[in-house]
């Protein structure tokens, strides 16, 4: 089992991959062109509504809700069955998301005034940012369809489709700001216009996967359907469970816009640092451990259900912490290579610097809520995610207002960090408390062999590393370095588990500790 769900997250991972770097493409061509201004902090506030919507039901609630339902279904029900409710589920959602959308688009000004009031204040900024959500807005109902259908693949165990979907979003968007943008009276408006067109791509690629799978849904109206119904109430609270993070960023934005002009996009710019080693590997884990732990759970086998969670955090342990000491110790050298390009200069590389050491700081507890929600959502318990979400949503509300000050917009970054170290310390505890998660008994040892491979690992790096002079290299210089830097540091923690004793069966199940 633990090779097939190494294979499937490999899978993943990968295709993950391609999409993530095509989308570092997307922003180091978007710094050199539109470097940091209103007008970027415009698009970005723009882009984040229907980009949050899309993290939260491409990799969130949606899929929480509705692949344990399916798993139900593959388990006890029969085909036909399974293809009435995929049909109803399509044919409702659709008629609910054109209905939502439709408000989203005549309602841009409240939105823009709701998730960033700081703009009302500067007349342009503000209209600007109107026009391009009503143009953007429209992306979440392809999205959310997009999401539909990469759920039934990954419930079938399709996983390579779903994750390479998302690069048709950066190559629209890479296509609108070469070759759009220069034609339009206002440049910046060409990247909304590729966030539309992206959507559809999207759908339409996923059509034929589904099609092989003889899935293709036929749309219904099916909101009476007992199993729907359960569905969509199982949405909502599956919203602040799963995705607290991505509601805590959109807050950052928020209180972001009433700071100093490029807030708003220096906290961009270091989320999407972040997002890179997240989705390379907590999303590629959250989603292959979903179906898995669904299937456990429809089979009542509490044993397995224990061991896969177990061998998702101690994978995330192995990788999400040097990913986490490495990204922070080099915030600054990683943000000059990629985007210190004409428009993006020194001074923002500083600022943003500041802002992604702080995030990166969060990075394993991203990555741990990643694993640990679907601990409960794959149980239909999306309430427990639910209350504890909130707990955490109002903490990171009051560490912003309490950081924000002295701090200003990497107060708002460390706000979002701390918040979800407390999310994820308060889900694991249920977890273990509920006799759900029972750790193995070598999970001491392996903490401690961790430990101290990261410690070797940050040493070098805290040494090695002089920021002062990154920023007056010329950009092959610190792309060299960077890639030597960064290549080093795997090889001296990679040596340093080997010496401390980690093979791959320790990451392998293990029989849990007696209770």
């Amino acid at each position: 089992m633990s090779k097939q769900l190494f294979k499937s997250t490999a899978i993943v991972s990968s295709m993950t991959m391609i999409s993530r770097v095509m989308g570092f493409a997307r922003d180091m061509l978007f710094a050199n062109i539109f470097g940091v201004n209103a007008a970027t902090d415009a698009f970005f506030v723009a882009f984040r509504i229907p980009n949050f919507l899309r993290r939260l039901f491409m990799e969130g609630a949606f899929a929480q809700a509705f692949v344990p339902t399916l798993s139900d279904y593959n388990e006890k029900g029969s085909l036909e069955a399974l293809q009435l409710f995929i049909d109803r589920t399509a044919g409702t959602l659709a008629v609910l998301l054109v209905l939502f959308t439709v408000i989203g688009v005549i309602a841009a000004p409240l939105l823009i005034l709701l998730f960033a009031p700081g703009f009302l204040w500067e007349g342009d900024q503000y209209e600007l940012a109107v026009q391009m959500l009503r143009i953007t807005f429209p992306y979440l109902f392809f999205v959310t369809l997009v999401a539909f259908a990469g759920a039934i693949l990954n419930a079938r165990g399709k996983f390579a489709i779903p994750a390479l979907t998302p690069v048709l979003l950066n190559i629209c968007m890479i296509g609108a700001a070469i070759w759009l943008a220069p034609l339009m009276a206002e440049p910046i408006m060409a990247l909304a216009w590729g966030v539309f067109g992206a959507g559809a791509m999207q759908l339409l690629f996923q059509i034929p996967a589904l099609v092989r799978l003889g899935l293709l849904p036929r749309p219904r109206w099916g909101y009476r359907d007992p199993a729907v119904k359960r569905m969509l109430k199982q949405m909502l609270p599956a919203i602040f469970g799963v995705s607290v993070v991505q509601v805590n960023l959109l807050l950052g934005t928020l209180i972001a816009s009433f700071l100093s002009s490029g807030s708003v996009s220096w906290l961009y710019y270091s989320d999407r640092l972040v997002e890179f080693p997240l989705g390379i590997l907590g999303v590629a884990l959250a989603t292959v451990i979903l179906p898995k732990l669904s299937e456990n759970h429809a089979a009542d086998d509490t044993l397995a259900f224990s061991k896969a969670l177990d061998w998702g955090l101690k994978l995330v342990l192995l990788i999400g912490l040097p990913a986490t000491l490495g990204l922070t110790l080099l915030a600054e050298p990683l943000l000059s290579t990629l985007f210190q390009y004409n428009e993006f200069g020194s001074e923002d590389v500083r600022m943003a610097g500041k802002s992604l050491m702080a995030y990166a700081l969060g990075l394993l507890a991203f990555m741990l809520i990643k694993i640990l929600v679907p601990g409960f959502t794959s149980r239909q318990d999306t309430q427990t995610p639910m209350r504890l979400g909130m707990y955490t949503i109002a903490a990171n509300i009051a560490f912003s207002i309490l950081l924000a000050f002295p701090l200003a917009h990497a107060g708002i970054a460390l706000a979002t960090t701390l918040s979800a170290y407390l999310n994820a310390l308060l889900l694991l505890a249920r977890l273990v408390k509920a006799r759900v998660y029972r750790p193995c008994e070598q999970w001491l040892l392996y903490g401690l062999r961790i430990a101290a491979a990261n410690a070797l690992m940050s040493t070098f790096l805290y040494y090695f590393v002089d920021t002062t002079l990154w920023l007056d290299w010329s950009a092959s210089q610190r792309g060299l370095h960077l890639g030597i830097t960064i290549g080093l540091a795997i090889l001296i923690y990679g040596l340093a588990l080997v010496m401390l004793g980690i093979r791959p069966r320790h990451i392998g199940f293990q029989t849990p500790a007696p209770t």
